[in-house]
């Protein structure tokens, strides 16, 4: 026993007489005590548990629970932060180290407040931060833990030895961020419940100790020792924490006659145990104390472990009031003066008949206040009400030993031809937990008969409709509901096909009685054309009624098939154009001469009566700016008409590439209808040049020949001048380079030199076009 430890029980015990408190023994005892305070500023520990919530990209949220003693700790022993360790769970590595600063400090609420008593009261710490776990650091098989470290428990905790040495040690288990080569998110469980409540001895106490988990994953629930660690009341934190293993801490023997192990921490009938799958805690205690338990909380992902949470905690036992449980009864059923037989009977709630029971409740205690509740047990439809009171006083003053309260069920109950299951409880005020008394109700309910709506329409008596594009389909939908319920109208089609989508809409009309109508409009276009043309297709219609008590009947399904009629032949086109030589493929080619005019007609002819449109287009130049017209005037549905003609000038008579230019024209016949098969024609052009004449200079002159045709040097056969290919002169030069006669003149004339030999001439055209020779003169 520690020195704190005994002068705190001698001090617990009842006060001395006047003459002791005036002792020194007293004085003696309360100056050791005060000699002792700073360890004694460590006793504040009620339990706790950690958390670690996935936030976004390699961020985390860190987080600890620390519950601490209000009435025993001593501000003193509040800490503003407190330092976590993350560690490698296969070698025990510590990672890093997060500093978690307090940031939330609020006092954790009784269940009952009325159940307050002074020797309990519990505040909850949150300390929290944010971690990076990158996956190159966190992505070992086995995983990780966290864990902070602080000392002490309370002095007064019954179950375990030296309760003024034990520490506790807050440790939480996570998987790495990297799975199989994957990212793996997880966020442990959280959100458990505090434990402010006081357990009554020998009395069952229950307490919902669950978690919740974030991604849905498995939790499994059961008994652990607590942890102790390594802290002690003169080095209450660590500067750093250290690794696992940690210490248990160590359960007392026996208290009385019972055994104390992790199975059964707290003395009872039975002892205290967690559901497994619930996280619910329940314990009949058995002797007075202050008892410190553990819980773990094992996270399952596919049925394989990833984590787990341990949360330590402690539950004080107190000899409370006698607390009598209340009772119920109910009264006559609704079809009789018979009392309702819980277990036995099954009340029947029919159309215009009882729709309440009436109920008794009461308490043996003094001073009780009671209240009503319902739970639903298989039944989801509304629940029946309290009429009349659902709480009150019973055995005080000016009040009845008895009260009661009428059960009413709605007139639209319905229990859909099954036997539906509710219970009424009655719960008291007494502490630490609530008594109850419930009555299990059976009960079969009837709805108001409705009848079925019905749906007609005016399309038509042959079916299926026919329609083609351009047409509008329009008809009537008459909707009847006898008992003149609300009416609306659906719209859907066949599978692939959607009306609403295509264009079709239903306008419903104000309804009028029993009866609703509405119009059906659908202006049919190319999109509604089946592949291939002529499939049915089902237009589905259905009227919903809305009862009274908001249950839904629908019509049956109304079919109304439809077939969308459309066909077309490929238009014809006729020219004066030339045709496609035979064995080739290729455009044919219109040579044309500079200046000659060139007229072609072309003429289409569609059975269907489409309407035509005739156009031209160049490939590559623009029609008009080649001097190229097409005319195609509007004419009769099905027929169409064109007329091409052409200049040509010498802005088509250019070479390209050593080649005279070729244009070509395509011609296309176009009919408006949903899948048109148009007609071309493609013809070539070029603009034929007149140089056709083989050019044969003389090479050869006499100056003093008596023939005068060899005594000068002309060319009458030069190339023509056609476009910008032009005559632009000549020029005679020696042997030796020298220029000895030039002229711009197409008809020039040379009459050689007075030195006979060769002498060589260079022709030069606008176009870069160029001739070179040479010619001879003889004296």
């Amino acid at each position: 026993m520690t020195l704190f430890y005994w002068i705190f029980t001698t001090l617990c015990r009842p006060l001395p007489t006047p003459t002791a408190r005036r002792s020194g023994r007293w004085l003696g005892l309360l100056a050791l005590l005060f000699l002792y305070l700073p360890a004694a500023h460590a006793t504040h520990i009620v339990g706790g548990e950690m958390d670690l919530q996935y936030v976004s990209g390699n961020t985390y949220q860190l987080t600890l629970n620390l519950y601490f003693d209000a009435i025993n700790g001593s501000p003193g022993a509040l800490d503003a932060s407190l330092t976590a360790g993350i560690f490698d769970k296969a070698t025990n590595q510590r990672l890093t180290s997060v500093l978690l600063p307090l940031v939330s400090n609020t006092f954790v609420n009784y269940s009952n407040p009325a159940c307050t008593v002074g020797s309990l009261s519990t505040r909850q710490l949150i300390y929290r931060n944010t971690v990076e776990l990158s996956p190159a650091t966190y992505a070992a098989s086995q995983g990780y833990y966290a864990s902070v470290e602080r000392c002490c428990r309370n002095l007064s905790i019954s179950n375990i030895v030296a309760p003024g040495d034990a520490a506790q040690a807050f440790y939480l288990e996570f998987p790495a961020v990297v799975r199989r080569g994957q990212t793996f998110r997880d966020s442990t469980p959280r959100i458990f419940p505090p434990l402010a409540d006081y357990a009554c001895l020998g009395e069952l106490f229950t307490y919902d100790f669950g978690g919740q988990d974030p991604d849905g994953d498995s939790l499994v629930y059961d008994m652990v020792t607590p942890l102790n660690g390594h802290t002690t009341p003169t080095n209450p934190t660590l500067p750093s924490q250290l690794s696992a293993p940690y210490q248990l801490i160590r359960w007392r023997d026996t208290i009385g006659t019972y055994q104390i192990n992790t199975l059964a921490q707290i003395p009872g009938a039975p002892t205290l145990t967690v559901g497994a799958r619930t996280g619910r805690l329940s314990v009949r205690p058995m002797k007075k104390g202050l008892f410190v338990f553990g819980v773990r909380c094992q996270e399952f992902r596919k049925g394989e472990k990833i984590g787990e949470t341990r949360r330590d905690f402690q539950l004080q036992v107190l000899t409370c009031p006698k607390n009598a449980a209340p009772s119920l009864v109910l009264l006559p059923n609704p079809t009789g003066n018979v009392a309702y037989r819980p277990g036995r009977d099954t009340l029947r709630i029919v159309p215009g008949g009882p729709h309440c029971v009436r109920l008794r409740f009461t308490d043996p205690d003094n001073s009780s206040q009671l209240s009503l509740s319902l739970r639903a047990v298989n039944y989801s439809g509304p629940l029946p009400t309290f009429t009349t009171a659902t709480s009150g006083t019973v055995h005080a003053a000016g009040q009845p030993d008895t009260l009661t309260a009428n059960l009413c069920f709605p007139e639209c109950t319905n229990t859909k031809g099954g036997v539906g299951r509710i219970d009424v409880l009655v719960s008291d005020n007494g502490c630490a937990l609530p008594k109850r008394d419930t009555v299990h109700i059976a009960f079969i309910a009837l709805p108001t008969p409705n009848v079925l709506p019905t749906l007609v329409s005016t399309a038509g008596p042959t079916l299926p409709l026919h329609v083609r594009p351009g047409q509008t389909l329009a008809f009537d939908l008459i909707a009847t509901d006898l008992d003149s319920d609300p009416l609306l109208f659906t719209l859907t089609g066949s599978t692939g096909f959607a009306p609403d989508v295509l264009g079709a809409v239903l306008v419903p009309q104000a309804q009028v009685g029993t009866q609703r109508r509405a119009r059906f409009t659908w202006p049919v276009d190319c999109r509604a054309i089946t592949t291939p043309p002529g499939q049915v297709r089902q237009l589905l219609f259905m009227a919903t009624s809305t009862t009274a008590c908001g249950e839904k009947q629908q019509t049956p399904l109304l079919s109304i098939p439809v077939i969308i009629d459309y066909s077309n032949e490929p238009p014809v086109l006729t020219s004066t154009l030339p045709p496609v030589a035979a064995g080739t493929t290729d455009p044919p080619l219109i040579r044309l001469p500079l200046g000659q005019r060139y007229t072609a007609t072309l003429a289409g002819l569609d059975t269907d009566r489409d309407v035509l449109a005739l156009t031209a287009s160049g490939q590559g130049f623009d029609l008009a700016a080649a001097g190229m017209t097409f005319t195609a005037p509007a004419g009769p549905a099905g027929q169409a008409a064109g007329t091409f003609s052409w200049l040509p000038g010498c802005d088509a008579a250019s070479v390209v590439a050593g080649k005279p230019q070729v244009l070509t024209v395509t011609f296309r016949l176009q009919e408006t209808t949903c899948q048109p098969q148009p007609q071309t024609r493609t013809v070539r052009f070029e603009v034929v040049s007149p140089d056709t004449v083989e050019f044969t200079p003389p090479n050869l002159i006499l100056p003093t020949s008596n023939n005068l045709a060899n005594r000068v040097f002309t060319m009458a056969s030069l190339p023509p001048d056609f476009c910008d290919t032009r005559f632009a002169g000549i020029k005679i030069f020696s042997r030796w380079g020298r220029v000895v006669y030039e002229s711009g003149d197409r008809n020039f004339r040379w009459s050689g030199e007075s030195t006979a030999g060769m002498y060589y001439y260079l022709l030069t055209y606008t176009s870069g076009r160029r001739y070179k020779g040479w010619v001879e003169v003889i004296q």
